[in-house]
């Protein structure tokens, strides 16, 4: 296979150029392929080149449901087996929405988690559904911690893949195993995951797996997927539908809407697919079509060649962090890597003053902390190069002694 020749991929991200961009963690740059598509979309919004509004209309769908194929292809799932929704949150809240819970049923989560991950569970609260909080083990989401938190009224594990404050990789393989010896449903947060490392659904399966397009994925754009597995759907209770929630009647939509004799109840067939999980009605297409640019690109990589990339480019960051008078905050074992590399300058005040610092040089980077588990968070995503960390590591080692 030849090597991504990563001069020319890092032109799709002009802003580059100005800035040192290390926050893809927070929301990614999108590639020109993306708003190349996205501009070629509105031109055909504008001019409405079909023959009717009705051909427009299906034509438009076939463009956003290319975001299905390629998020499929991502995951190597079936394509049966994905919804595309508006963000991670989204998904997170389909995902509590349908699995059959009764009252008295409990969720399980870390304390490391981004609050996304509660929310959808804290408010089914007075449904009488609880939520079980595991406590990290020196920033990390072990699958022992939960065994020793799991009760007979466990009915969900939720969790995210990375955790978003210190960039901490879960053994995905060991949460999928324990969950399904349990029968207890798993549901992934992997949107600080999806893009920077593979996930393959096939050798770690979940319930779901949601992730939003504007982080990793490079397409900030309100417009992401959530995987359903297929074993798991028949079990669940979709709560939105719309027209295309129906499996489409024999000529098509635009031959039934000219049909007389149709009415609008009827013993409709639902989709039994991840697609009934969708609205069902008109969706984000600007944003689906700018996925499915993204992700194209990100195929034409290559995942493993990406996944290796991000890997080499942590290894650089992590010496040079060592070299200086920081605290690497991240685990650093490379099973345990993702994008995200956290270190701390002593307290949350200096971290500040640091990132502050490094922003007034266009180098950007975050502070994020959850449970006392944080610092300065840097994403190195596949764009970015080894002269990009080099500079981050000059202004930190500049700016230290006056924050």
């Amino acid at each position: 296979m030849t090597p991504p020749n990563w001069p020319v991929i890092r032109e799709q991200f002009p802003a580059l150029r100005e800035k040192v961009f290390l926050d893809a963690a927070c929301v990614s740059l999108a590639p020109r392929v993306a708003t190349d598509a996205i501009s070629r979309f509105l031109d055909m919004v504008v001019h409405c080149p079909a023959p009717s509004s009705t051909l427009h209309h299906i034509a438009m769908d076939e463009m956003r449901n290319a975001a299905r194929s390629q998020a499929a292809r991502l995951l190597h799932a079936h394509e049966d087996e994905i919804a595309l929704v508006e963000s991670t949150s989204h998904g997170l809240n389909l995902a509590a929405g349908t699995i059959p819970l009764e009252p008295g049923d409990r969720v399980l989560l870390s304390d490391l988690e981004f609050l996304e991950v509660a929310l959808p569970w804290i408010q089914l609260a007075p449904r009488g559904i609880g939520v079980d909080v595991v406590p990290h083990r020196n920033g990390e989401a072990l699958v022992e911690s939960f065994a020793e938190r799991v009760t007979p009224k466990t009915r969900v594990i939720a969790l995210s893949s990375v955790q978003w404050s210190n960039g901490y990789r879960c053994d995905l393989g060991a949460f999928s195993a324990f969950c399904r010896e349990r029968g207890i449903w798993l549901v992934v947060d992997a949107i600080q995951q999806l893009g920077a490392v593979p996930i393959d659904v096939q050798k770690t399966p979940a319930d779901f797996f949601a992730c939003g397009g504007h982080k990793w994925l490079n397409s900030p754009f309100g417009a992401g997927f959530l995987y359903v597995r297929r074993e798991s759907q028949a079990r669940l209770r979709p709560g939105l539908t719309g027209y295309l929630s129906v499996e489409p009647p024999a000529g098509g939509w635009g031959e039934y809407f000219q049909t007389p004799a149709i009415t609008p109840v009827q013993n409709y067939q639902f989709c039994g697919s991840a697609r009934r999980f969708e609205t069902g009605g008109t969706s984000n297409y600007p944003g689906n079509v700018g996925l499915a640019a993204s992700l194209s690109l990100i195929h034409e990589i290559g995942m493993d060649q990406i996944a290796a990339r991000i890997l080499e480019l942590t290894d650089h960051l992590l010496t040079g962090l060592q070299a200086l008078k920081v605290e690497v905050v991240t685990p650093k074992a490379r099973k345990n890597r993702s994008g995200i590399v956290t270190f701390s300058a002593g307290s949350a005040a200096r971290n500040i003053a640091l990132m502050n610092r490094l922003l007034e040089r266009k180098i950007l980077v975050s502070v994020r902390y959850t449970s006392q588990v944080g610092g300065v968070r840097v994403s190195t995503h596949f764009f970015n190069s080894p002269e990009d960390l080099d500079r981050l590591l000059n202004a930190v080692e500049d700016s230290l002694p006056s924050v």
